[in-house]
């Protein structure tokens, strides 16, 4: 277990790390990716986004598994019992059982995260390689330097503030936990907008995120 462990992290700790927070209007997704075609941040369902760091196609083989679960649940049952917790509840296990019963390890770390109808019902959750999980507040990272990341975010984070605020506090995070400051064409961005109709997800285009910072 031990060495699966440390395979697992190892493999982890080389992807380019991933940022979810939250701002007044709904929670942030921001991901260190220099492919314009494969995504690491994605819908789930109606107000659930999942973002993934490690092995590409094992965390979209995962991707894809939620979405077929959201869908069939919320199908045989109702969309409202489709909810974050619900998905990271069975990532989780889904995980852990190829942690512990498979001799290769998913070399994968993944974020849930759910936009709540108020500001203090939002929901960020982490599941690591081993099928762990960690409930988190006002935001979350997966991928390479977390550890750093945590760190500088637990020292600038103030609670929730506005969007332009909010990107500017992920790219100036990135910069200090990574070393380097965070190129446009290399950032995906995306929100759960708690306003905005029907499904809360969307992609943020390089222009309008741009907008928002200066990192020429």
């Amino acid at each position: 277990m031990q060495d699966k462990a440390e395979y697992a992290r190892k493999g982890v700790g080389k992807a380019r790390p991933s940022i979810a927070i939250e701002y007044v209007g709904g929670i942030l997704l921001v991901a260190e990716n220099p492919s314009p075609a494969l995504h690491k941040i994605c819908e789930i369902y109606d107000r659930i986004a999942f973002v993934g760091a490690g092995k590409y196609g094992e965390f979209e083989n995962l991707r894809r598994a939620g979405i077929r679960y959201a869908d069939l649940k919320g199908y045989t049952y109702d969309r409202e019992d489709v909810t974050a917790r619900s998905l990271a509840n069975a990532y989780s296990q889904a995980i852990g059982e190829i942690f512990s019963q498979q001799v290769k390890p998913l070399e994968v770390e993944i974020a849930v995260a759910q936009v709540g109808e108020t500001p203090d019902t939002n929901e960020l959750y982490r599941i690591s390689f081993d099928g762990s999980i960690a409930d988190e507040k006002g935001f979350c990272v997966i991928g390479g330097q977390a550890e750093e990341l945590m760190r500088v975010l637990k020292q600038l984070y103030k609670g929730q503030q506005e969007l332009g605020a909010t990107l500017e506090l992920a790219a100036d995070a990135l910069e200090r936990g990574t070393g380097q400051k965070p190129q446009p064409d290399f950032l995906e961005v995306a929100l759960l907008e708690r306003e905005r109709p029907g499904r809360k997800f969307r992609f943020m285009g390089t222009e309008e995120f741009g907008g928002h910072l200066k990192l020429d």
